[in-house]
């Protein structure tokens, strides 16, 4: 059962990056206005390291039930960070209920329900 949880915690963050980047591309950085062109160039790159870093901790919740029990405490640790920090950013960006803080939250109890 924690095996599975884990599991679920990993494709729920990965699920939650690609809907990051797609709203980040399809609606967020067409309407944007920043000027000058070398800054939203950066702005743009710095707002995807977090699709980035989503996604590679998702596949490290995954592949966690392969290690060893120390391996394993570790990768959840450090998925509960990452993933405890977006949400209390994005709760503290937003003021209110928002699909992204809640469904990060969900990740960090699906991924602290697997140690």
């Amino acid at each position: 059962m924690r095996d599975v949880a884990l599991v679920a915690a990993g494709a729920l963050a990965i699920a939650v990056a690609v809907v990051h980047a797609a709203v980040l591309e399809l609606r967020v950085f067409p309407k944007a206005q920043i000027e000058p062109r070398g800054t939203r160039t950066l702005l743009h790159l710095v707002s995807q390291l977090s699709t980035i870093d989503w996604i590679a901790v998702g596949i490290l919740v995954m592949a966690a039930p392969a290690f060893g029990s120390q391996a394993r405490h570790w990768i959840i640790a450090v998925a509960a960070i990452v993933y405890g920090f977006a949400a209390a950013a994005n709760a503290a960006a937003v003021r209110g209920w928002h699909p992204g803080w809640v469904l990060m939250s969900c990740g960090v109890v699906l991924a602290l329900a697997g140690l």
